[in-house]
């Protein structure tokens, strides 16, 4: 038995069918980046599905839809659970991109896109929040950290991506960790699934 059903699956192995064409390309000097998908892959995608399901979580949020693989795997669960995933990003065609895929998975009521810098919305977005998954360029998760953690709901989960990998990130995400380790009121966990992901629960 799938995880999800045909409809989502076939919209989840677009993409990953677009991220294995791509990966070739990162070794590239001229490559942007930001043009890439560079999705959280299926075992995480798996994981974050796991995870809000099996804490019924209902108001998620996401930090970084990109294309919108991870944001489909959120939606799926968030059907599941009678939920609403809040998702900000950057640029307005990454957006657009999202929508479609939504779409054609049949999740499109389940997702409430906010377009913009992420620290300027989340100061403005309420919470609690029961689940967020924190994805975006790695400077800035200690600043969303800090917005993001007063709004988590008492057994909330945040996970944030690519703890170990790419390597040039590495500053940046430690910092995060040490960051959520001081604050107190957090279990925590480094699992090395994909770029590995830090799974942080609100006691």
């Amino acid at each position: 038995m799938p995880l999800v059903d045909p409809v989502i699956e076939r919209v989840l192995a677009e993409f990953e069918r677009r991220a294995e064409d791509e990966q070739r390309r990162l070794s590239s000097p001229d490559t942007n980046r930001d043009e890439l998908l560079l999705s959280v892959g299926r075992p995480a995608g798996m994981l974050l599905y796991l995870l809000t399901t099996g804490a019924q979580s209902k108001r998620i949020l996401e930090l970084g839809a990109s294309y919108g693989y991870s944001t489909v795997w959120l939606a799926a669960a968030a059907r599941t659970t009678g939920g609403k995933v809040l998702s900000l990003e950057l640029r307005e065609n990454k957006i657009e991109h999202a929508r479609q895929a939504l779409t054609r998975a049949g999740l499109s009521s389940r997702v409430e896109f906010h377009a913009g810098d992420c620290l300027d919305t989340l100061r403005s977005l309420p919470g609690p929040f029961d689940f967020v998954l924190l994805d975006v360029w790695k400077d800035l998760y200690v600043p969303c950290f800090e917005l993001v953690h007063p709004k988590l709901a008492p057994g909330g989960i945040i996970a944030a991506d690519n703890m170990l990998l790419p390597e040039s990130a590495r500053p940046h995400a430690d910092a995060y960790r040490q960051r959520v380790r001081a604050a107190g009121d957090l279990d925590s966990v480094l699992i090395e699934v994909g770029n590995g992901i830090e799974i942080s629960r609100k006691r």
